[in-house]
């Protein structure tokens, strides 16, 4: 009887081993006879939640028109309505060069919009977003930063034809030789991988390079790779979808096994910005004399692309796309707070918009009449009225009292909070009455409080505990006023 249990005892142990190397954790119960696995818990990380973590898209219908509650977002209908149209325009190529502005006070939702647009447009398109304070910097001219982004916010899609060796792993087995150098330690001489596919398999003899790029991919056997033929770069695309039904513990990506003959050729499809070239060809390609180490040794962190140099890049990019090999995709860059950029950075603004090769460029800002940074000209939205003429608007409008009440409660689901009928209408009279940004604020701190308390949810008690220890904006300035003597100036 006691052989029988020490078995058990050991079957268990290993059995708990096994599901340690696997990174799950692991609950051992010793209440019970024996060692018992209760659960598995998968260690795959959540994600952090950001401001704005539940803008999904534009919430629209297919003819157009925006639900009033879609995608994360709520209310603005027009202003949603009118974004769908300027995805469109993006998505067929008609917008490139032009601009758009969102207006409208803080906190109605124009940098949720821009978002909600990228999303909308998909991963492909580049999506670049600034704020209009970065371009001040001690390092680099205020152009140059705005240049930059640009450059970003233009993508080229490259399309090449190359040999390649395609299939499902079968084997990897490195080959081992004597250490050149000396020693008992042995090398690896080469590496012979076996490659299947649907009308055969083939066995290749592979370099010791190719055995590490093999290990950095982490490739195992049942994986779906390709080899390219001429550089000998290698890229894994998933696990064959023969391996579909193992209970893997990491979401794993399953691909078919490739068709046709072992060796072929592929169309591979390459995304690349325009910065990415500036970047590569901008590096100094200096020799090995003392005075060229030094010059990159000296060579300040941050530097200029010349303009000469984005000609060029221009010129061979113009070229591939005539040839049919590359296809310009323009992206979106967005800059929020544009009423901090200056004179100079507008008519720079206007130079670039007029360009051949320029992105759509989203405006966001929530100022009315104001001074147009470094000068004392007054001007709707501190825009130069020659750029405002440009823009097409889009007006964003304060929230009513149920809209804000949907926004909390997508909040709290995003944030995992429970929260209580009567508490969420509370919370909505705060931010009716303050700001929509403090009322989602609230949301945590009443969250954690009414765990300490012992609360499965989120009651009427905790926001206004937590309202009575943290002050909004509108009331903080009241009290100043109220206690201005008190204060040094």
């Amino acid at each position: 009887m006691n052989s029988d249990t020490e078995m058990t005892d050991q079957q268990s142990t290993s059995t708990t081993t096994t599901t340690n190397t696997t990174a799950a954790a692991v609950s051992n119960n010793n209440e019970t006879s024996g060692t018992k696995i209760d659960e598995i818990k998968s260690t795959v990380k959540s994600q952090r939640v950001a401001t704005h973590s539940h803008i999904k898209g534009l919430g629209l219908n297919s003819d157009g028109t925006a639900n009033v509650i879609g995608d994360g977002l709520v209310g603005q209908t027009k202003a949603r309505e009118a974004s769908g149209i300027v995805a469109e325009l993006i998505r067929s190529k008609k917008m490139a060069g032009k601009a758009l502005l969102m207006a409208g006070p803080p906190g109605t939702g124009k940098t949720a919009l821009a978002l909600a647009i990228a999303q909308d447009l998909g991963s492909k398109v580049p999506f670049c977003p600034m704020v209009g304070s970065e371009v001040y910097s001690t390092e680099v001219k205020k152009t140059e930063i705005l240049m930059e982004n640009f450059r970003r916010s233009i993508g080229l899609r490259v399309k090449e034809t190359k040999e390649v060796y395609e299939g499902e792993v079968t084997e990897i087995t490195p080959e081992e030789t004597d250490n050149p150098l000396g020693g008992y330690g042995k090398t690896i001489a080469s590496v012979v991988v076996g490659l299947k596919t649907t009308k055969g398999t083939k066995q290749l003899k592979l370099d010791p390079t190719i055995y590490e790029a093999i290990q950095k991919e982490r490739i195992t056997p049942g994986d779906v790779i390709y080899i390219e033929a001429n550089s000998g770069s290698v890229k894994r695309v998933g696990r064959s979808d023969f391996y579909a039904t193992e209970h893997d513990l990491e979401a794993e990506e399953y691909v078919p096994l490739p068709k046709g003959e072992v060796f072929k050729k592929k169309d591979i499809i390459q995304d690349v910005t325009l910065h990415d070239l500036d970047l590569a060809n901008a590096k100094p390609q200096g020799g090995q004399d003392i005075m060229s180490m030094m010059g990159q040794m000296m060579k300040p962190k941050k530097t200029e692309i010349t303009e000469k140099l984005r000609l060029e890049i221009n010129k061979i990019v113009n070229r591939y796309i005539e040839q049919g090999v590359a296809e310009l995709v323009p992206g979106v860059l967005f800059i929020d707070e544009v009423h901090m950029l200056d004179i100079e950075c507008f008519s720079y603004l206007n130079k670039a918009l007029e360009s051949t090769l320029a992105p759509i460029v989203i405006f966001a800002t929530n100022r009315g009449n104001c001074e147009i940074k470094g000068t004392d000209i007054v001007s709707p939205h501190g825009i130069p009225v020659d750029l405002l003429d440009r823009l097409m608007i889009i007006r964003t409008l304060p929230y009513s009292f149920n809209e804000i009440v949907q926004i909390l409660t997508i909040r709290a689901t995003v944030e995992a909070h429970k929260i209580e009928d009567d508490a969420l209408q509370y919370l909505a009279e705060i931010g009716d009455k303050s700001s929509l940004r403090y009322a989602i604020q609230l949301l945590t701190p009443s969250a954690i409080l009414s765990r300490t308390n012992g609360r499965p949810s989120i009651t009427k008690d905790d926001i206004e505990e937590v309202n009575s220890l943290f002050s909004d904006a509108k009331t903080s300035a009241k009290l100043l006023e109220e206690n201005k003597s008190k204060y040094l100036y």
